[in-house]
């Protein structure tokens, strides 16, 4: 699996064959096929692979124990630049996967989609915390905005590298939350 995620990851899904993953990997492709019916059973499995490793990092960083509910949601965008920023980005997985795979009935599509709807319910669950401290207009609003900028850092650095706008992702989730929190 780690190999096939690398290799999906760095030179495209669509572009990967069966036997490229089983050769990188050092194992027969029947093998890979008793793990898996189809490409697309892999492909389906990488996403959640992709989606759980996001889950665990973020719920870890927006707990409560990582400080108020702003600095929660600051922590999110905090660990989306370190990734985004690092060499090792070469942007966002989900938004790729959905590139390659536009037909919804896609395992993958969905898969990826799953993904952004966690993300975007992350945010709300926080914005709506934060709502109980400050009132906020539209907490469901800010949410999306937050997973706009969200998915900006990463389309951005896939684009304009790491020096480009990806680099004040952090400082545009601020000015979010200050404008939702100023009447």
């Amino acid at each position: 699996m780690a190999v096939a995620a690398d290799l999906f990851y760095w030179e495209g899904i669509r572009a990967t064959g069966v036997d490229t993953v089983a050769a990188r990997a050092e194992v027969a492709p029947v093998t890979l096929y008793r793990l898996f019916a189809s490409k697309d059973e892999l492909v389906a499995a990488y996403v959640e692979r992709c989606s759980q490793a996001y889950q665990e990092r973020l719920t870890a960083v927006s707990s409560p124990e990582s400080g108020d509910t702003r600095q929660r949601i600051l922590a999110v965008f905090d660990a989306f630049s370190e990734e985004a920023l690092s060499e090792s980005c070469r942007g966002c997985p989900f938004l790729m996967v959905l590139a390659e795979f536009p037909d919804r009935r896609h395992p993958a599509h969905k898969a990826a989609v799953a993904h952004k709807v966690w993300v975007r319910k992350l945010f709300n669950k926080l914005v709506n915390e934060l709502a109980k401290d400050a009132p906020l207009n539209d907490p469901d609003g800010v949410a999306d905005q937050l997973a706009l900028v969200a998915d900006g850092i990463y389309g951005s650095v896939q684009s304009l590298g790491a020096s480009g706008p990806a680099q004040h992702g952090r400082a545009c989730a601020e000015i979010v939350l200050v404008a939702a929190t100023t009447s």
